[in-house]
């Protein structure tokens, strides 16, 4: 139960904070290069560990660099997916949208983009019942996403972060469902992310910013403001939940680590509203009934679909 408690507290923060990180020094760029170093202190030295066991015990595995124990081509993949590519979308639309948007078009989202590259990449059957969550899912975001459309005409922006959140999830979830195909172990898989993004972004991130290409204000931001984000945001969001998320799975099995999680888009919309002062008005609340109930109800079709195929 620790390790759910502890999941669903890192989700929630991961938004609430993100956000509140967002409209303070740091740009998303430096961000994104804060959670990389963070992890990267962790997770390298563990992928190294792993690669250099391997090979003593005369194991003949992929793996990339002596530092990811997973072969490249997986590797760039899933860096690309869950490391760059997630980041790259999701701390830019913290700057543009509100966290209680993001708890709703982020985490809420996941089930039906998941659903979506299933049916794609593994050719998994979407039931009735999966399609009605679905449903409620696609509803959900229109009535948190809706007003910010419409609101696009008299030149609002902030449909571009709903956007960019919605591109999140998506990548996340095709992320996920690569790991399964695949078969990856989940602890071995984000060491070969961090790996990539530790590899790819941080140097093609210090060339742009002392270029002047892209906004960086690392330089000039509090240390205690850069020092933060490396541990909340690589540590904590990476490393820890990475962890957690992967022993509530083992303790729990996946349908109802599903059920549990539900509760990261209602509390982080709530967290949002008291701790960022976000206001929660009716189409919110109803989108985030929508989702949390799209949610279960696709989580009660997977649980009838593991059963029936037993």
């Amino acid at each position: 139960m620790v390790a759910a408690i502890a999941t669903i507290l890192v989700w929630t923060g991961f938004i609430v904070g993100s956000r509140a990180m967002a409209l303070k020094s740091l740009s998303p760029w430096d961000i994104l290069a804060c959670r990389i170093v963070g992890a990267s202190v962790v997770l390298l030295p563990w992928g190294l560990s792993i690669v250099r066991r391997r090979r003593a015990q005369g194991v003949d595995a992929p793996s990339w660099l002596g530092l990811s124990p997973i072969g490249f081509r997986i590797t760039a993949l899933t860096g690309l997916l869950g490391g760059i590519g997630y980041g790259l979308l999701a701390y830019p639309g913290f700057v543009r949208a509100p966290a209680a948007h993001a708890a709703v078009l982020m985490p809420g989202m996941l089930p039906l983009f998941t659903a979506l590259v299933s049916a794609w990449l593994l050719h998994e059957r979407i039931g009735a019942l999966r399609a009605l969550g679905i449903g409620m899912l696609i509803a959900g975001a229109l009535l948190v996403g809706g007003p910010s459309m419409y609101a696009a005409f008299g030149g609002g922006s902030v449909w571009k972060g709903d956007l960019l959140f919605l591109c999140a999830a998506a990548t996340w979830s095709t992320y996920a469902v690569v790991m399964r195909r695949e078969r990856l172990d989940p602890v071995e898989s984000t060491i070969a992310v961090t790996v990539f993004a530790c590899v790819v972004y941080l140097p093609a991130y210090a060339v742009l910013a002392a270029l002047g290409a892209i906004d960086s204000r690392i330089a000039t931001s509090p240390a205690g403001e850069v020092l933060l984000q490396a541990v909340w945001q690589g540590i904590g969001s990476v490393v820890v939940s990475g962890i957690s998320f992967t022993t509530m799975v083992r303790c729990f099995g996946p349908v109802r680590s599903t059920m549990l999680t539900a509760v990261v888009p209602g509390l982080s919309a709530t967290g949002a509203v008291l701790f960022l002062g976000e206001p929660l008005g009716w189409h919110l609340v109803a989108g985030l009934a929508l989702v949390t109930l799209g949610i279960l109800v696709g989580t009660r079709a997977m649980a009838t679909s593991s059963g029936a195929s037993r």
